[in-house]
């Protein structure tokens, strides 16, 4: 049986010498509202640039998932996430958007980055 669990697991980056994007969408987070303990359902969209680990996508579900049950303001759990992820896999860079559905006629997107010391993108590359 597959529980939910905090452990976020890592592998090594097969191209760590080279800058590139990786794009998770996990449309299904929820977590409760705090005040009311109604549920709070998000879609997560992550993208960042690994250095010397990449996030493993199994782990990433099951740690998604231990949210279910708790309260959590928007502002701290997608902050939370984003503390966690870059304590697991320590990226160049990595953004996390949370679009929450809407809860009395109000949307919340929450969006939170982390760009590692000395680290800069490369220019922005226009084609023709």
């Amino acid at each position: 049986m597959t529980l939910p669990s905090k452990k976020l697991e890592t592998f090594d980056n097969p191209y760590a010498e080279r800058d590139y994007t990786i794009r998770i969408r996990i449309p299904e987070f929820t977590c409760l509202c705090p005040k009311t303990g109604q549920p709070d359902f998000a879609t997560l969209d992550i993208e960042y640039v690994a250095d010397q680990r990449c996030v493993e996508l199994k782990s990433l579900k099951l740690y998604v998932w231990s949210f279910r049950d708790e309260g959590a303001f928007h502002e701290a759990v997608t902050n939370a996430i984003l503390s966690d992820l870059v304590a697991a896999c320590e990226p160049r860079f990595m953004r996390l958007s949370a679009e929450f559905n809407v809860r009395g006629g109000i949307y919340t997107t929450v969006v939170a980055e982390h760009r590692a010391d000395g680290w800069q993108p490369a220019p922005a590359v226009t084609l023709p």
